[in-house]
């Protein structure tokens, strides 16, 4: 089964999005702030990270831009669920590396693409690291 790492300071949040993901085809880890959400890294690798950006502390952006600067972390898919829509939140997220984004409050059709998607792209990319 596939790890994905949930991340939001909002524990309602937090069981929402795992709430639209199916249990039989994921397992899923959760923290609730930046320094966890690492911590939690460092501990078991995740094939996907759901990450709040605006939190206490470490934002989802610096969570980001740290596990994709490590060789170890950098190709653990990241998507920013996020409400803010504008270009420049957009554009941050891009430079600190994120892979995709989500909008608050998720699609649920929406979400399960994107992370199938993008679990499948790690899956391909950890195949070609390792040959």
């Amino acid at each position: 089964m596939k790890k994905v790492l949930i991340v939001d300071d909002e524990p309602l949040n937090v069981k929402l999005l795992a709430a639209i993901l199916p249990r039989d085809q994921y397992d899923m880890i959760f923290a609730y702030n930046g320094e966890e959400a690492l911590a939690k890294v460092a501990e078991e690798v995740p094939d996907l990270i759901l990450l709040d950006v605006m939190m206490p502390g470490i934002s989802g952006y610096d969570v980001c831009s740290q596990l994709k600067s490590k060789e170890e972390t950098r190709l653990i898919p990241v998507v920013l669920v996020t409400a803010l829509d504008d270009s420049e939140s957009r554009i941050k997220g891009i430079e600190a590396g994120a892979d995709d984004f989500v909008s608050k409050p998720p699609n649920r059709s929406e979400l399960l693409a994107r992370v199938k998607s993008l679990i499948r792209v790690k899956s391909l990319n950890s195949r070609l690291t390792s040959i």
